[in-house]
């Protein structure tokens, strides 16, 4: 679950492409949230809060959800492989990851969340944060599957 739509076509192209790719292993989807509209006056909390009841209202009480976030654990590739792994045959429902928008989360969304994952000490946009973390989904399908993609 994406917040916003990704306006950069060459970020949203590469997400579409690995999403592809990771779609061949697993039931897959990008859902992205309609930006919130905002004024001059819209503060960062009201923006996180309005995002956040999005989020929330396509969030079922069974789902996981980890939110990526900069103060996350973060793994490598192959201990990311394995918790995908153990999710997949643990969980009753669904797996969601949720990028959110420019300022983070809303302390709502934060309350419902599993767990935080975070890619990198470095910050990202919101937008490139998507194709990166697709990449490593996908990278995690290729190394549950024994496949030559991944190089340690």
């Amino acid at each position: 679950m994406v917040t916003g739509r990704t306006r950069d076509e060459a970020l949203r192209l590469l997400t579409d492409k690995y999403t592809a790719r990771v779609q061949r292993y697993v039931p897959f989807e990008v859902v992205e949230l309609p930006d919130v509209r905002t004024t001059k006056s819209t503060t960062e909390a009201a923006q996180k809060l309005a995002e956040g009841a999005q989020m929330l209202k396509l969030m079922a009480p069974q789902d996981h959800v980890v939110l990526l976030d900069e103060h996350g654990r973060q793994m490598t590739s192959r201990e990311f492989a394995g918790f995908i792994d153990k999710k997949m045959t643990q969980l009753p429902r669904n797996l969601i990851f949720v990028v959110g928008g420019p300022y983070g989360f809303s302390e709502d969304v934060k309350r419902r969340a599993n767990g935080l994952l975070g890619l990198s000490a470095m910050t990202f946009s919101h937008e490139m944060v998507r194709p990166f973390f697709v990449e490593q989904i996908y990278r995690a399908m290729t190394i549950l599957r024994g496949e030559p993609y991944h190089h340690d």
